[in-house]
């Protein structure tokens, strides 16, 4: 313990503008106050921008922090806590890398916290689920940046993935008896990883449900402004082009959504709220204005006539609920207005739409209409 004060002081004297907090850490760990020891500690690794720095030996400071002070008292520590300190201490190895280190950096990353689960016994339920996702994840990171070193490796590392998954979901689903932001955090890991996973190898329908399920158990600030433009790029698309969904009322009120505001990508904002509404008019508006972006976006010029498909079915499924109870018998020549297409074709639609479950009712091809029930 001696060494790890020693370690906190050199660090204060070494970088004067972070001493009051390496001093806060050197006298926490003297008066033996874990608890607050642990909690100044993950808030210290969850600033990178302004406390990441090197050591006298020129290595990551948050690393040091991590060999030096953190596995002296390791078995001290709450271990969630000390596994969300671990992660932190791993993700600031892979992300500070330049590309000539790259690699060595992202194995030291993951050296950190594979050696934390060969505790795993000790670790407990929660914690060991909670680095297994970030393992899993900083691994899928690492695949990404460097594109796959070849297809083999690649295959063995998404095969591990989906088994970690697979094994922790029922883990997931018993691990309520936590507090509740103990919970959260991990079920954000581990949603963030079958995301991230679902992302490398599809389709959009699962991408879509895991990344609702990260943003329902993830606090919107604790994310990076790049990776909220991103993720609210993927999960408009996802949601445009996957299969089966169809409620956009759900995602166009999700927050993160906002982020595209002022934009590049604005446009994916504005056909999402046009899908939401059901507006084939405004669809078709925006979809010329940005034909360009639109053919470059390969998710959604690959998918186009699933997707004017189902701006096409959400047409009609609005023009359902917009009107009173008493108004549910639909004629074909009012809702082949509203969807913008021949009337021979509204029968198609209307036969769609039943199967799919978008509405509940009779059609009569004799009389041209359906009573929606």
């Amino acid at each position: 313990s001696a060494a790890a004060v020693e370690h906190l002081e050199q660090m204060s004297t070494l970088h004067p503008d972070l001493s009051e907090q390496y001093s806060n850490l050197s006298n926490l760990f003297n008066r033996k106050l874990w608890h607050q020891l642990t909690i100044s500690i993950l808030s210290f690794v969850s600033t990178p921008t302004e406390t990441l720095r090197t050591t006298a030996e020129g290595t990551n400071s948050y690393l040091a922090l991590y060999d030096r002070v953190v596995l002296a008292t390791d078995k001290k520590l709450n271990q969630l806590s000390l596994a969300r300190i671990a992660s932190a201490v791993a993700s600031s190895l892979s992300s500070s890398s330049s590309s000539s280190s790259s690699s060595e950096d992202g194995l030291a990353a993951k050296a950190v916290l594979e050696n934390l689960l060969e505790k795993k016994a000790r670790l407990g339920v929660a914690a060991t689920l909670y680095t297994e996702a970030k393992l899993s994840l900083l691994t899928l990171t690492i695949l990404e940046a460097t594109g796959g070193q070849n297809e083999e490796e690649t295959t063995k590392i998404l095969e591990s993935t989906k088994a970690m998954l697979q094994t922790n979901k029922t883990v997931l689903a018993e691990l309520a008896d936590g507090t509740e932001s103990d919970t959260a955090v991990v079920h954000s890991a581990y949603y963030e990883t079958s995301m991230t996973y679902r992302k490398a190898v599809g389709p959009p329908e699962a991408y879509y449900k895991e990344a609702m399920q990260f943003l329902s158990y993830t606090p919107l600030p604790s994310l990076p402004p790049p990776r909220q433009y991103t993720l609210a790029t993927d999960l408009s698309l996802a949601a445009l082009t996957g299969d089966g969904v169809f409620n956009f009322g759900e995602v166009v009120h999700t927050p993160i959504l906002h982020c595209l505001q002022n934009t590049e990508n604005e446009w994916l904002l504005e056909l999402m709220n046009a899908s939401a509404k059901g507006d084939v008019s405004e669809f078709d508006s925006i979809t010329e204005r940005h034909a360009a972006a639109i053919q470059n976006t390969t998710a959604l010029s690959a998918r186009a006539v699933q997707v004017k498909e189902k701006i096409t079915l959400l047409a009609l499924v609005n023009m359902v609920f917009e009107r009173p109870s008493s108004e549910r018998t639909l004629s074909f020549d009012d809702i082949a207005t509203r969807i913008q297409m021949p009337k021979d074709a509204v029968e198609l639609v209307i036969m769609r739409a039943l199967s799919l479950g978008l509405i509940k009712g009779v059609m009569d091809q004799v009389d041209e209409n359906v009573e929606v029930t």
